[in-house]
């Protein structure tokens, strides 16, 4: 594979969706999880060195990518970051690996969190990058943080006018979202950015991740609030950019230490897309981390 060399690609049936992934290496097992607007083809600048020491598992989550996009149920249950969570415990299940530690950005960071919550036996470490715990980020909400992030307000407008609007100017919405931070659109490799916008350009990704921020702002919310006073235990290790709004409208290690009891971490120099914008960084504190739990 051109952007992962001598990985292996992979489509594992679940029990509620179909999961493309790419997987190589040897070692403990690490499952990888991407952000909007990308595709497992994030991982791109990291996982090949990672699989030196590790399984590695990029996979491409429910309505991404190759992974498939069912229609949205009326209450979003079918993008809840619980259901999407199962999704990524069954392929692990289905790949040999029972337990295995699990890295999350921006989107993938959300299903990652409620990963170790509901199956946190399953789980050795989770690495979050650039979020705060999603119910944290909606209610210290206030007008500069809409203004940054106006698309987790644009995107769960009820269907279809985010999806109709976004239809029209697909690879314009990418470029501008992707390279709109302070390393521009030149840090970001040209064949993954391909990749990007192949897969938004068919109308069931961008239904389907509009569904996932529809998701995030009702069904997830009612299941992070019922986990308040629950902790989770295992280790967990916080990355962000010292550019980006999470530094500048966030507290991230105080505010992973409401929801976690084992919580270390630290700023990058670089926006919010670290694995493509500071690779070499993120390799080094999680290989500093993968060794020490």
């Amino acid at each position: 594979m051109k952007l992962f060399p001598g990985f292996e690609s992979k489509k594992i049936t679940t029990s509620n969706a179909r999961i493309n992934l790419v997987t190589g290496g040897d070692g403990p097992a690490v499952l990888l999880l991407h952000g909007y607007p990308e595709t497992h083809a994030m991982w791109h600048k990291v996982a090949p060195a990672l699989a030196r020491d590790y399984t590695v598992v990029c996979a491409d989550l429910r309505g991404y990518g190759d992974s498939s996009k069912p229609k949205g149920l009326p209450d979003h249950s079918n993008y809840s970051k619980r259901a999407m969570a199962k999704d990524m415990v069954e392929v692990m299940a289905a790949l040999g690996h029972r337990h295995f530690h699990v890295v999350g950005h921006d989107r993938g960071a959300r299903v990652a969190h409620r990963l170790a919550r509901d199956h946190g036996k399953r789980v050795r470490s989770l690495t979050v990058l650039d979020i705060s715990p999603t119910l944290t980020m909606y209610r210290r909400t206030d007008q500069d943080f809409a203004t940054a992030y106006y698309h987790w307000f644009f995107l769960i407008q009820k269907a279809p006018l985010p999806e109709m609007l976004l239809a029209k100017q697909v690879p314009h919405y990418i470029i501008g979202r992707i390279g709109r931070g302070p390393g521009g659109i030149r840090v970001f490799d040209r064949n993954a950015l391909k990749e990007y916008v192949r897969a938004f350009r068919d109308p069931r990704t961008i239904h389907a991740t509009c569904e996932d921020y529809r998701a995030a702002a009702s069904i997830d919310l009612v299941h992070d609030r019922a986990d308040l006073r629950k902790k989770i235990k295992m280790p967990v290790l916080v990355l962000w950019g010292k550019l980006g709004v999470i530094e500048k409208m966030f507290k991230p290690l105080a505010d992973w230490r409401e929801v976690a009891t084992d919580v270390r971490g630290r700023s990058l120099d670089c926006g919010h897309f670290l694995p493509e914008e500071k690779p070499e960084d993120v390799l080094r504190e999680l290989r500093r981390f993968l060794a020490r739990v």
